[in-house]
């Protein structure tokens, strides 16, 4: 029987994630599988790739043949490569711990590119926000700034009225000032008093006559 390792899609339109099966290679491709050895999800970044090694290790040791997509996974995994320094073991090219010594030291520096492409996308994520958030700030400041003035703008003829009326005001109050001078009228008046106080004496000496007739 011809095995194919390969994906069988899941999930929704537009966000699909996908089992790594090993399948026949005569059944559908979202039909029956022989054995799940895994799952693959695109929609993260990076790809999220949960896999048994082992397993996936075994068939294609005994010889089932991956999808192009599945043999990417693979290889990303280090499955192939795995697989590549076992049969270096079985023909007494390595032994069996020099491919082992060897496989570790792959997965390291593996690991350090994974480890340095993550660290870069969420630099470069972090940045893209920061971005993101200055403009926004920039525009709300921006927006505030027009409004603030426009109030600004709106409320001042409205007080420019007010501050005119006061000389208005102060023009009024010269208009009292005659009422003051007004007094020395009345000062000028009592003088006019005076001829009746000298009056007296014409009727004292007209007194003084009568009695010197008699």
């Amino acid at each position: 029987m011809s095995t194919r390792i390969r994906l069988q899609r899941h999930g929704k339109k537009g966000k699909p994630f996908f089992h790594i099966v090993v399948a026949d290679q005569r059944s559908k491709r979202d039909g029956r599988y022989i054995e799940r050895l895994g799952s693959y999800n695109p929609n993260t970044n990076p790809a999220t790739i949960d896999l048994d090694f082992d397993r996936s290790v075994y068939w294609v040791a005994v010889g089932a043949e991956p999808s192009d997509t599945a043999r990417a996974i693979l290889s990303y995994r280090g499955v192939l490569h795995k697989e590549h320094l076992l049969r270096g073991v079985k023909k007494g090219a390595l032994t069996e711990e020099q491919a082992e010594t060897k496989f570790n030291a792959w997965l390291d520096e593996k690991g350090s590119r994974i480890q340095s492409k993550v660290d870069t996308l969420a630099k470069v994520d972090a940045d893209a926000l920061n971005a993101r958030l200055a403009a926004e700030k920039e525009v709300n400041d921006a927006r505030i700034t027009a409004r603030n003035q426009e109030l600004a703008e709106a409320a001042a003829p409205a007080e420019e009225p007010a501050t005119e009326e006061a000389p208005a005001e102060e023009a009024a109050a010269p208009a009292e000032e005659p009422a003051t001078e007004e007094a020395p009228a009345e000062e000028a008046a009592a003088p006019a008093e005076e001829p009746a106080k000298e009056e007296a004496p014409a009727e004292e000496s007209s007194k003084e006559e009568k009695k010197g007739k008699a």
